[in-house]
């Protein structure tokens, strides 16, 4: 059998298809394998690159493989997916994972090592209980709006809900309450649990030097800093702070042509969660200066007043990350003078 030089795996819970491909690209066999005999079938095969979709489990089957002396290569669905041609099946994804893998421009994922991996699980599971939390919320508004119970938006005001659920001299006939009090006692729960991950991402900054110059920036607090650590890849593996604000997402689309630069609205192809948090404490920022008023001559000040508070906004979230890139790339210190 000839050489293999690339194989491309579209990964599957139990059965994963692999494609090989010589140098040129010829394809040298097509099979599927249990995902239980995978590494002993990659551990026949001479070290060659090993190309697979970053998705669930592709950080795992990385490492798995890369200690079978192997180059692992993770891309990116959306760069995979132009690859693929006319019938899509788990075959033709193996193959358009070949074909991209080749690409001598195409960008790739760095695997990331179990540990990292590990301290971006408290973010995922606070996400997870904010959004559970904020769906109670909106239940028991709209639950309570059928008995003419309304209050302003936001969680402030759910205490207002709450009190009129527990309230046994209400209007509210008793076989409503009880289930809305299911809704109360759960939302309790998810408020303490929250509680306690924000407690351990604080303890995670405190304890952490990156983490602690980085808060030193306005608008990033213990939990983006230590986010930024979590959930970005190394630093090095961007050239410049553009590129990494790219990479979350806060960059603008382009729609040039004719040698005419057109700039669209943000691309929003990037990390979500960073992209959120960051654009969370610019906004506090922004309304911070334009209640008590920015540093005189500062970029934020000229801004103010100027452009739409959202621009504002996300252009400054944009600033945020490429300072934090500045800061995890050459270790320095936040300088305010100099941010201006």
């Amino acid at each position: 059998m000839r050489k293999v030089s690339i194989i491309g795996l579209d990964l599957a819970k139990n059965t994963i298809q692999v494609h090989g491909a010589g140098a040129d690209g010829s394809v040298i066999f097509r099979r599927k394998v249990s995902s239980g005999k995978l590494l002993a079938f990659l551990s026949g095969v001479d070290p060659c690159m090993v190309a697979m979709e970053a998705c669930a489990g592709s950080h795992h089957w990385g490492r798995e493989i890369s200690k079978l002396g192997h180059q692992v290569k993770l891309i990116a669905p959306a760069y995979v997916k132009p690859f693929v041609k006319r019938q899509k099946n788990d075959a033709a994804d193996a193959e358009a994972i070949c074909e991209a893998a080749l690409r001598p421009t195409m960008h790739f994922v760095a695997v990331k090592s179990e540990a990292k991996q590990a301290s971006a699980m408290v973010f995922k599971v606070r996400d997870l209980l904010v959004r559970q939390k904020t769906q109670i919320i909106n239940a028991l508004r709209g639950l309570m709006a059928e008995f003419g119970v309304t209050v302003p938006q936001g969680p402030a005001h759910v205490g207002i809900l709450v009190g009129h659920v527990e309230d046994p001299y209400s209007n509210l006939p008793e076989t409503a309450r009880l289930p809305c009090l299911a809704l109360v006692a759960t939302l309790r729960l998810l408020i303490e649990k929250v509680r306690d991950l924000d407690q351990e991402i604080a303890r995670r900054a405190r304890q952490d030097d990156v983490a602690k110059r980085l808060m030193r920036i306005p608008g990033i607090g213990p939990v983006i800093a230590t986010a930024l650590e979590a959930l970005a890849p190394p630093a090095e593996t961007f050239t410049r702070g553009r590129d990494f604000s790219a990479w979350i997402g806060l960059t603008p689309r382009q729609h040039s042509t004719g040698g005419k630069a057109k700039l669209g609205k943000t691309s929003k192809m990037g990390q979500r969660d960073l992209r959120r948090l960051l654009i969370i404490g610019a906004s506090a920022v922004v309304r911070w200066a334009s209640r008590h008023g920015a540093a005189e001559g500062s970029w934020l000040s000229r801004m103010i007043g100027r452009k739409p508070p959202m621009l504002i906004t996300v252009a400054l979230a944009n600033r945020m990350a490429r300072i934090a890139w500045a800061l995890m790339t050459n270790g320095s210190h936040y300088e305010a003078a100099k941010a201006a």
